[in-house]
């Protein structure tokens, strides 16, 4: 079946009278799909509809052209790491990982050797015989990631699977998550630390207060929002001449000294570069340093929503 991994159409839940998502349409075509909101926002309540944990209220999710709420056989093509801990403690991470993937559909002849290529792939070799109580949280996550994964599924959901997680361990988790993705696995991956969704996916959803207010490509969703500037500051020998300089250009709206550096607001950034280029070469002066502020997921969350809540 070529059906896409993921399509959503006009899809709501609620619970009771709090709203979860709201008229959400979407679709995943593979590839790294960062989902982006404050607390709150729906990103779990989409996640639990994506994997067939709950049913939508209105509207339809298909996996791979089938419902996976009732169609409990393509759960088996779907890999979901929560972002609770709750699991057995007192198993080994081999029992855990071996136990879920039978539970996912894998032959128990073949549980033990799926179960340990998934702990090898996210890096548990070493802890593979330690009960899970005695994990540090970054183990946790891992382990979380194999039993995700053991059983070979082609859409895997990873709810804040880096939370916790130190920032040596955090990089080299990235990179496994990317290996998955080279392996032709379609992976939706919510964080509320934004600089790694950045790491992992230019492609990204922002949910705000249920709602889809965004998707797409971070640079193609930026440029919908004329209205928000990006703020470039520039750190050199002599701000102020290069602020006097960069007043007259008509690619900058404003422009401030801040310390050693200028800070100039512009619509168009890469006129905005070219300004500034001109203008260090003009006036002589020596630049060590330069970025490019409001251009991150940062801003472009706020600018999408109503403001950030965390």
């Amino acid at each position: 079946m070529n059906a896409e991994p993921l399509v959503v159409a006009n899809c709501s839940k609620w619970y009771g009278h709090v709203l979860g998502v709201s008229d959400i349409t979407w679709r995943i075509s593979g590839g790294i799909v960062g989902v982006l909101g404050a607390n709150g926002a729906g990103k779990t309540t989409l996640m639990k509809l994506m994997t067939g944990l709950i049913q939508p209220s209105r509207g339809s999710i298909d996996v791979f052209g089938t419902s996976p709420f009732r169609q409990p056989e393509v759960r088996a093509r779907i890999g979901y790491a929560p972002d609770h801990d709750r699991t057995w403690d007192e198993m080994t991470v081999r029992e855990l990982v071996t136990r879920l993937a039978e539970l996912a559909g894998v032959d128990r002849r073949r549980a033990g050797a799926a179960a340990s290529a998934a702990i090898e792939l996210v890096g548990l070799a070493d802890a593979r015989d330690r009960t899970v109580r005695v994990l540090s949280k970054g183990m946790r996550q891992r382990t979380k990631l194999a039993t995700a994964i053991a059983h070979d599924p082609d859409l895997i959901v990873l709810d804040e699977p880096l939370t916790g997680v130190d920032p040596v361990a955090r990089i080299d988790l990235v990179e496994r998550i990317r290996e998955l993705a080279k392996r032709g696995k379609a992976i939706c991956i919510s964080s509320h630390v934004l600089y790694e969704i950045e790491a992992l996916t230019d492609r990204v959803a922002v949910l705000d207060r249920g709602r889809l207010v965004a998707d797409g490509v971070v640079s193609s969703i930026r440029r919908q929002l004329p209205q928000q500037p990006y703020r470039v500051r520039v750190v050199c020998d002599r701000p102020r001449d290069l602020a006097a300089a960069l007043v007259a250009s008509t690619a900058i709206a404003s422009v401030a000294i801040d310390r050693e550096a200028v800070v100039a607001d512009t619509y168009e950034v890469d006129r905005c570069y070219t300004a500034v280029a001109e203008a260090v070469r003009a006036c002589d002066l020596v630049v060590t340093g330069m970025s490019t502020l409001g251009s991150d997921l940062g801003a472009l969350l706020t600018a999408l929503t109503r403001g950030p809540r965390e």
